[in-house]
């Protein structure tokens, strides 16, 4: 699962477009999200048949129908609406959704990494059959990914998502802290950085 920001001018990568302004910040932001999704699109023929995933656009700043056909735009298998209220709160909602509607396995990614590739989201799934929850450390403490397996206890989704100081050096701090409350103990993926600000454009270009 996707969680990406339709990339209108003025409201998305606003920390990026303080830098380089509204239009650069959405052709930046326009261009990550195709990057992802291919990225995402490349773990089938990676996986040989050993992961059947369904590949999902969570959308904000989309209506429904809108969010459905920039996921077929993008390769998506479905698209759907992020919903209103904070980071923890949309990605908390996605991770319920997934696993409600009875995947075994599920991995959310933002759309703010120009390294990601196909082998990384293998990795996320193949670690996810030894352990019921896998985080992707960030270089600015934060995570880039997060899974979760139908096995982990039902509260974890909520704990790790509710009360986070997000944007902050101590988001993946925070959340191991909170896993390990619940007796889980996360695999960790290698470390990548996001594109947030125009000093991260730098390794990119």
């Amino acid at each position: 699962m996707v969680l990406a920001r339709w990339p209108v001018p003025g409201r998305c990568k606003r920390r990026l477009a303080a830098g380089i302004g509204i239009w650069r910040a959405a052709a930046v932001q326009r261009r990550l999200g195709q990057h992802t999704l291919a990225s995402a699109r490349a773990l089938e023929p990676i996986s040989h048949g050993s992961i059947a995933a369904d590949l999902v656009l969570a959308a904000d700043a989309l209506g429904p129908r809108a969010a459905q056909r920039w996921a077929r735009e993008l390769g998506a298998d479905r698209g759907v609406g992020q919903g209103n209220g904070s980071l923890g709160l949309r990605m908390q909602r996605q991770l319920q959704r997934a696993l409600r509607e009875g995947s075994d396995h599920v991995v959310l990614i933002g759309s703010d990494l120009p390294k990601l590739q196909g082998g990384d989201l293998l990795a996320a799934f193949r670690a996810l059959e030894q352990a019921p929850l896998v985080l992707g450390p960030a270089d600015d403490g934060g995570y880039w990914l997060i899974g979760l397996t139908r096995q982990a206890p039902p509260q974890l989704a909520g704990r790790l998502c509710s009360g986070m100081p997000w944007g902050t050096a101590q988001v993946l701090e925070c959340t191991l802290a909170a896993a390990r409350q619940l007796g889980v103990q996360p695999v960790l993926l290698e470390r990548r950085g996001d594109l947030d600000r125009p000093e991260d454009l730098r390794p990119w270009r």
